[in-house]
């Protein structure tokens, strides 16, 4: 009879327990200040300005002058004209140039452009109103990063080794021979060596055609 009653009291205790509401905290995210929604993080891009032709040094200095005034160092990294070391050769004398490899656009390393961003856009409009600019490649208004595939390219051309040498003359051509033991001889050209520097003439000696290789400096197209 006591076993009987001790178990009705813990049925009774055990149905008390199950009856006790259990609270569970969440806790939920607070929304943004001002209902202000986060900006994505903006990552370092190439942009491509489009410049009046012979005005892309001026451009880059205007440019670089602005981003200083301006304290926008952290926006506007760098701003590049991209060029290539070419060796001339004309009447006998060879001459190094630095040559523009595109003409008219300059380059420029800043922090990609994001809709309805203060930031972006103040970086927008200090690029657009530099003189010198007439726009950003890309379609529309919206401006087109360069991939990293073409910004290898790029600093892969400004950074060779030996600059490109330039003739006025191919395969085919006649030229004259200006220096060395066939001076005033005048061939065709054979084959061009660019690697080398060098020319093979096909030159008539004693009536058959003798080949003779040659620096591009000791020819001149005829």
């Amino acid at each position: 009879m006591f076993e009987q009653e001790q178990e009705h009291q813990l049925e009774e205790q055990q149905v008390e327990v199950a009856d006790v509401p259990v609270t569970v905290e969440t806790t939920e995210p607070s929304p943004p200040a001002d209902g202000q929604t986060e900006q994505p993080r903006r990552k370092p891009v190439w942009y491509v300005l489009h410049t009046y032709s012979g005005y892309e040094n001026k451009v880059k200095k205007a440019l670089e002058k602005a981003v200083h005034d301006a304290a926008m160092e952290k926006e506007i990294f760098r701003v590049i004209v991209p060029t290539e070391e070419e060796v001339e050769i004309k009447d006998g004398h060879k001459r190094t140039v630095e040559r523009r490899v595109f003409p008219g656009y300059v380059l420029v390393e800043m922090l990609e452009f994001i809709e309805n961003d203060p930031q972006s856009d103040e970086a927008w409009y200090l690029i657009r109103h530099t003189n010198g600019v007439t726009g950003f490649v890309g379609e529309g208004m919206r401006p087109t990063p360069l991939t990293q595939t073409d910004v290898d390219k790029i600093m892969g051309r400004m950074q060779q080794a030996q600059p490109k040498v330039k003739i006025n003359f191919k395969v085919g051509n006649s030229v004259r021979i200006t220096d060395g033991p066939f001076a005033d001889f005048v061939g065709t050209v054979d084959e061009l060596m660019v690697d080398k520097g060098k020319v093979r003439v096909l030159v008539n000696f004693f009536g058959r055609e003798t080949p003779v290789e040659l620096d591009f400096i000791q020819v001149e197209k005829q």
